[in-house]
C-alpha cells in the first residue's frame, strides 16, 4: 500500500501504478470527496456527454412525463372552456 506525503501547498503525487490503472494523465479532471475520515478520488470521464449518453434509458423518461402532464392539462382546460 503506497503512502504519499502532502507538500506544504497540500499537493500529493499519485503513484505511477495507480495513475496507470485509473488512466490518470496530466490535465485529467478528478473528483475528490471527503467521506467520513477518508478522501475519495475519482477520475472524471474525458467526455461527460458521451459517458452519460443513455445513462437513464432504463428509467422513466422525465420528458415523456412532462408531455403527458401537458396533454392532461390541455384536456382539463378544454373541458373548462367547453363546459
Amino acid at each position: 500500500m503506497p503512502i504519499v506525503t502532502t507538500s506544504n501547498r497540500g499537493q500529493i503525487v499519485i503513484p505511477k501504478d495507480i495513475r496507470k490503472r485509473l488512466n490518470i494523465f496530466p490535465g485529467k479532471k478528478l473528483l475528490i470527496k471527503a467521506k467520513r475520515d477518508q478522501a475519495v478520488i475519482t477520475p472524471l470521464p474525458d467526455d461527460p456527454v458521451e459517458y452519460f449518453c443513455g445513462f437513464f434509458k432504463d428509467r422513466s423518461s422525465l420528458t415523456k412525463a412532462l408531455i403527458n402532464e401537458r396533454r392532461r392539462e390541455r384536456e382539463r382546460e378544454s373541458k373548462k372552456i367547453a363546459g
